[in-house]
């Protein structure tokens, strides 16, 4: 392979570049008037608003608290003029399937309460209350289920070997673990006969893990499992004086309440929307997840209370005359995550079937004291798509005014909200990222472009302290316009617009020519070689993606064609792929019947259907740019009746790094034994 880079295609393609630099400040792809128009009406206030009435209620999927959130929605998205405002019901029994996922019962949790007693006489008299559900709901591991009990507490550490319980004597007693509940009842519980327990269980590593040891982290108890048990959560600073105490030979009583009830319920997600002009059987959606425990403000009230700012503002300036009823539909969906979204895919197939772009907002206010970073991510390499430049170009537009306005050098449309703060955005363009709903919609199920936005890392994700104060208004007011416009701009675009938007692709596509070109320096001739196959790939069906919301003018494909030539100069021309032998020659198609990916929420599809078998060897692996869930995620998504596994395993390697193709065709087996993808003839 040919790795040097030609002066005068540089020079070339670094055209672009100098454009993009000498109109920075410029409105892009939208008509300034419209800018103008979101610019004036939309309101991070109005979103923080609504963001606090839904960080009031404890909203845990298939729950009352969950249907109190949802009919707020509901009602907010009639009074701004939405049309269609639906609240679904669908079954959430414990044995419905929807795909991939099994839907999980309803979880009620309506009292529980955890107090120190010391004996007095025969009765216990209460000493201190630990915890309260009525305080912070958090304190109660989700899927805790009803008990009354008064007993020792011991300490057995982490709780997850046998080696923990050695000299102990837990039976009928509470234990103190360090981790998470879930992984310690199994041994707690069932072989060693404990009543209870409390945890300890610390946040997602992150910088500022365990600083705060008053904070208190989100547990969960397995959905699925039979037996009644239930988990406490504590702090750091509180399971620190009880370890001390334990330590010292004093001898700790608790009294457990707790009443709360897996049950048969419904999904309750909610749509709505503003109809098209002219292609209303095509449907640009915004969606978000409204479930999460009480507060849950970042995750995910920030999400929900966005768009349903974007979805005011479209449908007050439409109604207003300001700006054109859009051409596509504008859906805006509101469901627990993962399930709710699986559940509204298979039951309302006609209407997942005119989705055509989704804009998904999972975590979009996080002030600083949340550390946060707020990202706009594209696509994965399964699914290449002109959609991810859209909503990295008005993300970059968005740090650029923004910018601007905090420096004093300008920013026409900095979005600052007069109840939130002045600081620049900043965002990350980035690669893509798993971790909520986008990964559904563009899933090869169903192959919808996606725009992901979210904040990464958040100090207080999942804890007691993801509070509303921590949400900044100007943050919220800056996520709504990227959503707004970019859907806006899907939702109107027409052959006139593909000049411009190929100018941003192209632009986006030499900072990627950038990314790939440092990271095959690293890389072996061969490795080399598949980064840059994989890369050319993406860059081309990008492209060619575009077709499919408008038809492309001569002249952007004259424009196309030439610079992929520049490209193929630039990267040079890599070397064939390794002959396929063997399993390596395979090629496996997917099982239409079972849809979805393999990671959904509390249940495992691959292990409940390879019972007995060891979990793939791939999904512990770790590459230079993605986790065992990212490679089994895409391996599954490249499956399409024509690829072999060489051929998936350099697809899946030039995306995140090398792997091993035993660890791929490993995986595509026992995909194949559950029935997910079979051998193609």
């Amino acid at each position: 392979m040919r790795l040097c880079l030609p002066v005068a295609a540089l020079v070339s393609c670094a055209a672009p570049l100098v454009a993009l630099a000498q109109r920075s400040s410029t409105v892009p792809l939208l008509p300034e008037p419209t800018v103008a128009a979101l610019a004036g009406e939309l309101s991070g206030a109005s979103a923080k608003r609504n963001l606090e009435f839904i960080t009031r209620q404890h909203r845990m999927r298939a729950s009352k608290g969950f249907r109190t959130a949802a009919d707020f929605v509901a009602a907010q998205a009639r009074s701004y003029g939405l049309e269609e405002v639906v609240v679904h019901e669908f079954p959430a029994d414990g044995h419905t399937m929807y795909g991939t996922q099994k839907a999980r019962l309803g979880w009620d949790p309506e009292f529980a309460e955890l107090w120190e007693v010391r004996a007095d006489g025969s009765r216990m008299t209460p000493v201190l209350r630990v915890a309260s559900f009525e305080d912070e709901p958090v304190i109660l591991a989700e899927d805790s289920d009803s008990a009354d009990v008064t007993a020792e507490l011991i300490d057995v550490g982490a709780g997850t070997s046998d080696k923990d319980y050695a000299g102990k004597n837990v039976r009928g007693k509470i234990v103190l673990t360090s981790e998470a509940p879930g992984g310690v009842i199994p041994l707690a519980y069932d072989k060693y006969g404990a009543k209870g327990v409390v945890s300890a269980a610390q946040n997602q590593p992150n910088a500022w893990s365990r600083e705060d040891v008053n904070a208190i982290r989100w547990g969960h108890l397995d959905s699925f499992e039979t037996r009644h048990a239930f988990a406490f959560m504590v702090s750091l600073k509180q399971y620190r004086g009880y370890v001390e105490r334990l330590a010292g030979g004093e001898h700790v009583m608790l009294h457990a309440v707790v009443k709360a009830s897996r049950h048969a319920a419904t999904y309750n997600p909610v749509t709505a929307l503003i109809p098209g002009s002219d292609k209303k059987g095509e449907e640009i959606v915004l969606s978000c997840h409204l479930d999460h425990q009480r507060p849950g403000a970042n995750d995910n009230a920030s999400g929900c209370a966005t768009i349903l700012e974007v979805a005011r503002t479209i449908s007050k300036l439409v109604a207003d005359g300001k700006i054109a009823r859009p051409s596509r539909s504008i859906r805006f969906v509101w469901p627990c995550e993962v399930e709710c979204t699986l559940a509204l895919f298979h039951s309302e197939p006609e209407m997942r079937a005119r989705f055509k772009a989704v804009i998904h907002m999972d975590m979009v206010g996080g002030g600083p004291v949340t550390k946060s970073i707020f990202h706009v991510g594209r696509g994965p390499l399964s699914l290449p798509s002109f959609v991810s430049d859209v909503g990295q170009r008005f993300g970059a537009f968005m740090n650029i005014e923004s910018q601007m306005y905090a420096e004093g050098t300008g920013g026409k449309y900095p979005m600052v909200s007069g109840e939130g703060g002045k600081e620049p955005q900043l965002g990350d363009l980035d690669e893509f990222s798993m971790g909520s709903d986008h990964e559904l919609y563009q899933e090869a199920s169903w192959k919808i472009p996606a725009i992901y936005m979210n904040d990464w890392p958040d100090r207080y994700i999942h804890t007691n302290f993801d509070l509303p104060s921590n949400i900044d208004p100007t943050k919220l007011q800056r996520a709504a316009f990227i959503g707004a416009a970019s859907a806006l701009y899907l939702a109107n675009l027409k052959p006139a617009d593909v000049p411009a938007l190929w100018a941003a692709m192209e632009t986006a596509s030499l900072r990627r020519l950038a990314t790939m070109l440092d990271r095959r320096a690293t890389l072996s001739p061969a490795e080399a070689a598949t980064l840059t196959r994989g890369f050319l790939a993406q860059e081309q069906q990008a492209y060619e993606s575009i077709a499919s919301f408008a038809a492309i003018p001569d002249s952007v494909k004259q424009s196309a064609s030439a610079y992929f030539q520049r490209l193929a100069t630039i990267t040079g021309t890599p070397a064939p792929a390794e002959s396929a032998r063997g399993d390596a020659a395979l090629v496996f198609a997917r099982n239409a019947s079972v849809s979805g990916p393999m990671v959904v929420f509390g249940y495992d599809y691959l292990a409940d259907h390879t019972k007995g078998h060891a979990p793939p060897k791939l999904l512990d692996y770790q590459g230079l740019r993605g986790n065992g869930e990212e490679y089994g995620y895409e391996v599954l998504n490249f499956v399409d009746g024509k690829r072999n596994v060489r051929e998936i395993r350099d697809a899946v390697s030039s995306e995140y790094g090398p792997v091993d193709i035993a660890l791929v065709s490993e995986y595509l087996r026992a995909l194949e034994s559950a029935g997910v993808v079979r051998t193609a003839k």
